[in-house]
């Protein structure tokens, strides 16, 4: 048995060599990261760079060289880039979709949100919406707003009665406004009290 050697090394010390190196993954891209920000700074001095121009590049950079930090961690641990790749992907695609589905929805809630804070008119006042100065457009007194539309009731003309008329609140805000407060008489106009 002289000739034969087993040689083994023992079980604790893969976890630690694996432990020591995904520690050397994140000590490298946090060393690539001061780098990085320090030659910015440096860059920026030397050629009188703008403020405004280095603390977002040097946000983007510090978040791809941690970004890509965290992905060498995860190859480490097994983890495919491919899966990851396709991963991300599905879920970029399907946050724009959303994003771009709600995005009207959202305008409006923010838009109701400016209406009663701001308070560019209230229940009670005459609005018109005004495409251009000469065209007249949506008119009536406001008798409702909620967190997507303000609901306007137009006068009665040539006997065909009143009618309510809902405008998103984001239009608002993207048209030119006329205004007449409550109290205003407004002559010909048919909202006389």
């Amino acid at each position: 048995m002289e000739g034969f050697t087993l040689k083994m090394s023992p079980v604790w010390i893969e976890p630690i060599w694996f432990t020591v190196q995904i520690l050397l993954i994140l000590l490298a891209g946090y060393l690539a990261q001061r780098f990085v920000a320090r030659g910015l700074t440096r860059l920026g001095e030397r050629y009188a760079f703008p403020p405004q121009l280095l603390m977002p590049l040097r946000g983007v950079l510090r978040w791809l060289i941690m970004g890509s930090a965290l992905l060498f961690v995860l190859e480490r641990l097994g983890v495919s880039a491919t899966v990851l790749w396709t991963a991300l992907s599905g879920f970029v695609a399907v946050a724009a979709v959303a994003f771009f589905a709600m995005w009207s929805v959202l305008s409006n809630l923010l838009c109701a949100v400016l209406i009663f804070t701001v308070g560019p008119f209230r229940i009670g006042d005459v609005v018109e919406l005004v495409d251009t100065t000469d065209k007249p457009g949506v008119k009536g007194r406001v008798v409702a707003i909620n967190l997507l539309y303000t609901t306007l009731v137009e006068a009665e003309e040539l006997g065909t009665g009143s009618a309510m008329v809902q405008v998103p609140n984001s239009l608002f805000f993207q048209r030119s406004v006329r205004r007449w407060r409550g109290t205003d008489v407004l002559p010909a106009s048919g909202f006389e009290k």
